[in-house]
Formats: structure tokens, C-alpha cells, sequence
């Protein structure tokens, strides 16, 4: 089967928004075996979304909306779809009273137009909507099917993944299933090279790389007749993913992140750990704090921007910061190694470079970063450069801390 994607709203096309549902269900879409061949972003105008999904349900068999399901006059998505589809809207009284109660526990006024959200397309399928007030829609009308979505993520999601995925994979005439295999401490390009083979003589199952930032994830899909059979089809290509790639495999679960990986082997190994950053300002401990009951392996965190910070709290030395400067395998290990002693610590990842745009010299540009471990006495340091804005050096920084933490604990548990 054939979908397409659109997605609905001016603030879109201002780049006011930034567009992630597209992503996300383009990610889904793959992982039901379903191809997508056009998406389009179409303003809050009813002529023009009248002709796209005109052209839309003549080329693909679904066509998947997202926005524009809102209570106010420019939310027109379900209108024109209706109109396009030849079907009458009517009220809908579950619908009606799912609405009311949701803006009575918010607090809020309920307007007549609140009441526009309870029309539904005649004989559509309604995704009611525990998250927000715009129910979903599912019309299916001459073997075409258009599926609206409301726009808000936390909205969107959870919706797609309860109603909509189980839908979409009931309609498929053979069983799709996906496994990720989730790397860190290697780049794309070398993880590429590692599998060119694979890759080379796939076919039934398939393996895709996708780049993230300081991670590589590897999806594993595969066809067949019953999901029992396409699982024991990913499994030999999972063992040999996990053999050629060793202790860079953090997960294979889709679910897991990086900073979860981390807090189960803390969790593991019976470890405490505490971070000193610098040029990340706090993001690496965010990270850690990411994950539920992080507080029995992580209490407390230090953000040391500045040369005295780094002094005064973690026990940097001054000869230290005067002699080879505060971006240094040499500040990044005293870091650690102060850090881990103020706060009685297994563990301290510390992080210290330059993220620009400004403060880069030709001896240490922009991008140069250092970060370090203690570990139960002994200290590591790596060095790293990476390239991008600000922002995009603060994000790899911490991906690459947490990558560097997790091989420390590996490492010390195999005991080298």
C-alpha cells in the first residue's frame, strides 16, 4: 500500500513550528512496510487543501492528515476533507461529551464554537481523543482512506500508536515487523562500512541506518505471513549485528534511550555518579535526570562555566587553568576527579570545550572539546572535535559524555 502525508497549518509554512509529527509518522509508516511517496505542507486554506487531497486519494491509497482540527474558523481540515470524501458531517455524542468534561477539569469557559470538534464525517471511524479535545477521524470511501489527526505531538502520538498503527498494520495483507538495534561510540559512515554486505544483498529482512545525533540506529524489518515467522527472520540478522558490533550495541529496544542505557548499567553495577560540566551548562545532567529513578544513582550536579567556578567548586587547580588552559584533558580530569570527590561519587563524567561561535583560536577552535571519567580512582579523558552551531556542539558534547561514561563502566566491569 501507497500513503501520503499532509500536514495542515499556516504557522508551518512560517516555520513558526517546527514539524516533527512528519517525522514521526513518516518513521511509523516505514516500520508498518508502508511507502510514502509525496508529504506536502499546506497552509490553513480551504481551496488549496481541497485540490491537494483531490490529487492525494487518486494516487495513494492513504492519505494521512495531521492539523487543523482545532474549534476556530481557520481549522478547516475536517470540513474539506468531509467535502472531498462526499460525506455529510453530524454530531458526535461521545465526542460532545468527552469535550465538555476535558475543558471542565482544564477550568475553561466552554464556547459554542467548542462544539465544532464533535462533528464528525457520517460513517467515519471517531479516534477519541484522551489527550486533547479534537477527536481523530478514519473515513474510508471507494479504496481510498483519509486519516485526520489532530496537530499537537502529545496529542498526535499517542493517538497513532493506540488507533491508528494497529489500524494501518490490520490492513496490510502481510505482517511487517521491526527490530532497532541502537549504536553509540561509532559514526554513521563507520557503521556503514561494517554492514556494507548486509546491505548490499538484502532483501527479506531489511536493514536501514539512521544517523542521530551521537548515535546510530539500525532497524531491522522483515515480511512474512504471521509475525512469528517475520521475528525469526530478524533474529539471525540481529545476532549478527550484535556480533560485528559488539559493546557499541547499547539496546534493541526501540523505547530505550541512551541515558536510560546508562542508568541500568549504574543500576547494574550498584554505582553512584555526579556530573561537571562546563561548556554544557547543565544539559548532560538533564539528560540523566531524563529517566525515572535516576535519584538512586545521580544526586547532585555541577555547572562550573567559569575558571573560578571550576576552582572553587571542583578543586581545580589554578596552575592547572593557567598552564594549559580551561578547555584540556588536564581541566577535564581534574574536573572529574574534584567533582566525584565533592559529591562522594563512583562516578563523575566532566565536559569542558568551546561551542562558539566565538572564543576559537587556530591551537583550540571552536567545536574542541574534552570530557572525562573518574571511576573508583582512576581517571580517563577523550577528545573530541566536533562541528555545527552552538547548540548542535552542546548536544554532540553530551551524547558523547554519556557514550564515554558507559564504556568506563563497561571497561571497569570487565575489569581492564
Amino acid at each position: 500500500m501507497t500513503v501520503e502525508l499532509i500536514c495542515v497549518g499556516t504557522e508551518l509554512l512560517l516555520g513558526n513550528t517546527v514539524n516533527t509529527n512528519a517525522a514521526f509518522i513518516s518513521e511509523q509508516c516505514a516500520m508498518l512496510g508502508l511507502s510514502m511517496y509525496y508529504q506536502s505542507v499546506v497552509g490553513d486554506n480551504a481551496g488549496r487543501l481541497e485540490r491537494l487531497l483531490c490529487v492525494a486519494k487518486e494516487r495513494s491509497d492513504v492519505v494521512i492528515l495531521s492539523g487543523g482540527l482545532g474549534p476556530t474558523q481557520d481549522d478547516l481540515t475536517k470540513e474539506t476533507a468531509a467535502e472531498v470524501m462526499g460525506k455529510k458531517l453530524v454530531e458526535d455524542p461521545r465526542a460532545k461529551q468527552e469535550i465538555q468534561a476535558c475543558l471542565e477539569k482544564l477550568g475553561r469557559t466552554i464556547t459554542e464554537n467548542n462544539w465544532k470538534q464533535a462533528q464528525v464525517p457520517e460513517g467515519s471511524k471517531v479516534l477519541y481523543n484522551s489527550n486533547g479535545t479534537a477527536p481523530g477521524i478514519i473515513m474510508e470511501e471507494k479504496g481510498t482512506c483519509m486519516i485526520l489527526l489532530p496537530g499537537p505531538p502529545n496529542e498526535l502520538i499517542p493517538m497513532f500508536e493506540e488507533q491508528v498503527y494497529p489500524y494501518l498494520r490490520a490492513l496490510q495483507p502481510e505482517t511487517i515487523c521491526s527490530k532497532m538495534v541502537k549504536l553509540c561510540g561509532i559514526g554513521e559512515s563507520a557503521a556503514e562500512t561494517k554492514i556494507l554486505d548486509l546491505l548490499d544483498s538484502q532483501k527479506n529482512p531489511t536493514v536501514a541506518p539512521y544517523a542521530k545525533t551521537g548515535e546510530v540506529h539500525l532497524r531491522v524489518t522483515a515480511k512474512a505471513e504471521d509475525e512469528k515467522t517475520a521475528l525469526s527472520l530478524i533474529v539471525p540478522v540481529e545476532e549478527e549485528l550484535n556480533r560485528r558490533f559488539g559493546d557499541c550495541v547499547y539496546t534493541d529496544d526501540p523505547k530505550v534511550t541512551l541515558e536510560e542505557a546508562v542508568a541500568m548499567l549504574l543500576k547494574e553495577h550498584g554505582l553512584t555518579v555526579t556530573t561537571a560540566e562546563s561548556c554544557t551548562g547543565g544539559l548532560l545532567a538533564g539528560r540523566l535526570v531524563n529517566v525515572s529513578g535516576i535519584s538512586e544513582h545521580f544526586k547532585e550536579g555541577y555547572i562550573t562555566y567559569s575558571n573560578e567556578a571550576k576552582e572553587k567548586l571542583l578543586g581545580v587547580s589554578h596552575e592547572t587553568l593557567e598552564t594549559y588552559g580551561a578547555v584540556s584533558p588536564q581541566t577535564a580530569a581534574e574536573m572529574a576527579q574534584g567533582g566525584a570527590k565533592a559529591a562522594g561519587a563512583d562516578l563523575c563524567v566532566s565536559v569542558t570545550g568551546i561551542a562558539g561561535p566565538e572564543g576559537g583560536t587556530k591551537e583550540k577552535p571552536v567545536g574542541l572539546v574534552y570530557v572525562g571519567c573518574y571511576c573508583k580512582g582512576k581517571v580517563f579523558t577523550e577528545k573530541k572535535q566536533f562541528s555545527g552551531s552552538r547548540s548542535k556542539i552542546r548536544e554532540y558534547s553530551v551524547a558523547n559524555a554519556l557514550t564515554f561514561l558507559r564504556k568506563v563502566i563497561l571497561d571497569e566491569a570487565a575489569g581492564k
